[in-house]
């Protein structure tokens, strides 16, 4: 690994007297390859702002507790340590803006030559292109994917859903999850959004509780737009007007096209602009570090 290579991928155990980098694995390009071979448990993944702010950074930390508690584990995370942590590394790190993700484990990473059970890794944070803000995505469908536990954030999903590459594909940004009987349930790594008629559907159940979702869902009454907690089917994709992803890494994002179909007039909506707006100035209003006075 070069050094630009090590320096742009960093991995720290959280220990009680403060974060400890870790060597690595050689070749190390994603995050799964940083945690391969380490008893996966369950995590969380989000991006910094202006190096060290996060948005909503507590309902990251509470979700992680609750898939814990959902998995039956006693363990109980050091939330001062893995905040003290994350300001530490993400302060240091030599880009501005950086993807994080944290992970309690289901063993202590031996194999990475430490006791704890509580890691850190970083990598460069890559946006959606100002393109892809602009002119919409076009997704798939993972027909064989699906969430075991859909409301516990668990690293073995993240490794299956390694077959449908989010974000790589030229004419494929994200792939879809659907239930047996073909509603549309959220992507790989994303929410997803109908919208007909002025009202915003999504998936009540059955999906992962995305922070970015929860600030979605409170966003749209304030812009006075309808919602209904209620999954799209695939058979109903030629009446939306339009669709949409949200995420962590990806905020609001447009889908113009599932699984070959058109959505809508094939260019982003107002709903989804006039959210993104929205979204936009939550975010700037709302960042905040990890430790804070």
């Amino acid at each position: 690994m070069s050094a630009k290579d090590q320096q742009d991928v960093q991995l720290f155990a959280v220990t009680a007297v403060g974060p400890v980098a870790l060597a690595p694995p050689p070749g190390a390009r994603s995050f799964d390859d940083l945690y391969a071979g380490l008893a996966l448990g369950v995590y969380s993944a989000l991006r910094t702002f202006e190096h060290n702010k996060f948005l909503y950074l507590d309902a990251h930390i509470d979700r992680t507790k609750r898939s814990m508690a959902l998995l039956g584990w006693d363990y109980q995370l050091d939330e001062l340590a893995l905040r003290r942590a994350l300001h530490e590394v993400c302060t240091a790190y030599h880009r501005p803006v950086a993807r994080v993700r944290f992970d309690v484990l289901a063993e202590p990473a031996q194999v990475r030559d430490t006791d704890s059970r509580v890691l850190v890794a970083l990598m460069p944070f890559t946006p959606p292109t100002p393109e892809m803000v602009a002119h919409g995505v076009a997704v798939g469908l993972a027909t064989d994917l699906a969430r075991k536990r859909p409301l516990a954030k668990t690293a073995d999903f993240a490794v299956a859903r390694r077959r449908y590459p989010a974000g790589q594909g030229k004419d494929v940004y994200e792939y879809l999850l659907a239930d047996e009987q073909g509603f549309l349930l959220e992507g790989t790594g994303t929410n997803f959004y109908g919208v007909r008629q002025g009202v915003v559907y999504t998936a009540g159940q059955g999906v992962l509780e995305g922070i970015t979702r929860k600030i979605v869902l409170d966003l749209l009454p304030q812009l006075g737009v309808p919602l209904r907690l209620e999954a799209v089917h695939q058979d109903e994709i030629g009446t939306l007007d339009e669709a949409l992803l949200s995420g962590s890494s990806r905020a609001i994002l447009p889908v113009v096209a599932i699984n070959g179909q058109v959505v809508g007039n094939g260019r982003p909506g107002p709903i989804g602009r006039r959210l993104l707006m929205a979204y936009n100035d939550f975010v700037a209003e709302t960042v905040r570090p990890a430790i804070t006075a």
